[in-house]
């Protein structure tokens, strides 16, 4: 049996005791270590809350959520709240705008720093954070707003590397970012989960889930609509449109290549269906 990293029960969530709609409602979740998810889900549907508990930046209004062996629940105290977020590193939208410091080095050295490591650990925790980003070693004395933008994301995603957490958040992290910004950071992100991180990744864009997931979590007005693979929540377009979902690209480009008589293997990666769709029109040459 997968070990969990990540088990919520019966959670509720309220931001004030006069508020008239929980921004969750009886959630119950199991995220088993080492997995990729995507958290999806129209704005407002409690996607950020869900991982703001996770992260230990708040307690549960009712129920617990256990990550790794730390349980929390509305009666958790600040330390216990800490505790879990030993575990978890949360990447924030547009996180480069909390850079502070005058080189890369120190800004990824902060955390490790305040967590009282050693001069050698935290010099190997910066060490080893540029080498997941995809950062040269050169760059650790560069300030880091003499960088592009793509490269300012990535160090500030380095900062939170460099404590090591066995799950990391992310929250729209390509967001504003260009195409072959947005292809590296996900590359990374993916080189990740490979070497065992579990991801959690909040984002609107289905082909990232596509691509990258092994879970899908679909929230919808404070639920948890449906836990699946990428694979049986994107075969049900009436789910999708209920839920204020788009298709994968692939997905739908083969739905209208159907339309029109060009019957091609499914697939949610654009890779594979240009592969495909080469394929088909090569044998047609041949024929």
């Amino acid at each position: 049996m997968a070990q969990s990293a990540i088990v919520i029960k019966n959670v509720g969530f309220t931001y004030s005791a006069i508020a008239a709609h929980p921004a969750l409602k009886d959630l119950n979740l199991t995220i088993e270590a080492g997995s990729f998810v995507g958290i999806v889900g129209h704005t407002g549907s409690g996607k950020s809350t869900l991982v703001s508990l996770i992260d230990g930046l708040t307690r549960p209004t009712s129920g617990t959520i256990q990550v790794g062996p730390v349980v929390v629940s509305a009666n958790s105290s600040a330390k216990e709240l800490a505790a879990l977020r030993q575990h978890v590193g949360y990447v924030f939208q547009f996180p480069e705008q909390q850079l502070f410091a005058e080189t890369v080095a120190e800004d990824i050295a902060f955390g490790p720093t305040n967590l009282g490591w050693s001069d050698d650990q935290i010099q190997q925790a910066v060490h080893d954070a540029l080498d997941l980003v995809g950062l040269p070693q050169s760059m650790a004395q560069r300030s880091p707003f003499a960088l592009s933008g793509g490269q300012m994301r990535r160090v500030a995603i380095a900062g939170v590397l460099a404590m090591r957490p066995a799950i990391l958040i992310l929250d729209e992290p390509t967001a504003g970012l260009d195409a072959a910004s947005t292809n590296q950071l996900l590359a990374n992100v993916a080189q990740l989960h490979a070497q065992g991180t579990t991801i959690l990744l909040i984002t609107h864009q289905m082909d990232q889930v596509a691509q990258y997931a092994d879970q899908v979590v679909v929230m919808n007005q404070g639920h948890l609509v449906k836990a699946a693979p990428p694979q049986e929540i994107f075969a049900d377009p009436d789910f999708l449109v209920a839920n204020h979902l788009n298709l994968p690209a692939a997905v739908e480009i083969n739905r209208q290549l159907r339309q029109v008589g060009v019957e091609l293997p499914p697939t949610m990666k654009m890779a594979d269906l240009a592969d495909r769709l080469a394929a088909r029109l090569g044998g047609q040459k041949n024929e």
